[in-house]
């Protein structure tokens, strides 16, 4: 998928950006993604993932619609969380998509009232998300796309059980796991619900 191919918005956010031409392994991922495929992203950082992932899922929603998330994205923590809410923020410039964060560092029952009036893209801690979901605070039938940003930090304590525990309230959807390496647990989740997932690793 070349640059010349995305929804006006975005296209001028890009232009505006300097961005000229997708990186070598936004090439391999990017016609991918837009054709639904799950995948596991691998590649080191500064190949383009997240700038890759931003720009598929405000490719895909395109503009806000009814009141539940079409897009949950896990990330580390609060300030992971921020710091893509704020990416989202920059290149969804011109659209009315809404990107809701919530993380431990808040108050939950705020979080869920502010889900409740409706987002398009949520970005969340693992924890936090199967909180508010256990609370019915937030409605996952419309979910489009699960994804999981920068997925090393699934590595510590017990985060890959509770990211493993959510695809059970998903419907179907497309997954896709950003990662600098193939962690071997990642297999448990291609003999479940990542059955059909593509892994594309960046060439060295």
């Amino acid at each position: 998928m070349s640059f010349k191919k995305l929804i006006p918005p975005l296209k001028n956010t890009i232009i505006n950006k300097g961005f000229e031409a997708p990186l070598a392994f936004q090439k391999e991922i990017l016609p991918k993604i837009k054709g639904g495929a799950s995948l596991f992203a691998i590649a080191p950082k500064g190949a383009g993932k997240t700038t890759s992932m931003v720009m598929s899922v405000i490719q895909r929603l395109k503009s806000a619609f009814e009141d539940a998330p079409r897009a949950l994205i896990f990330v580390k923590d609060k300030q992971a969380a921020l710091a893509l809410g704020l990416e989202f923020n920059l290149f969804k410039r011109g659209t009315d998509l809404r990107v809701y964060c919530a993380y431990e560092e808040y108050n939950i029952e705020l979080q869920r009232e502010e889900i409740y009036v409706g987002t398009d893209i949520v970005i969340a801690t693992p924890k936090r998300l199967n909180r508010i979901f256990l609370l019915n605070g937030i409605n996952l039938n419309k979910l489009q796309m699960c994804i999981v940003e920068d997925a090393e930090f699934l590595s510590k304590g017990s985060l890959f059980a509770e990211m493993t525990r959510i695809p059970e309230s998903i419907g179907k959807c497309q997954y896709l796991i950003f990662s600098t390496e193939f962690d071997k647990r990642f297999e448990r989740w291609q003999e479940s619900f990542m059955y059909t997932a593509q892994v594309i690793k960046a060439k060295k």
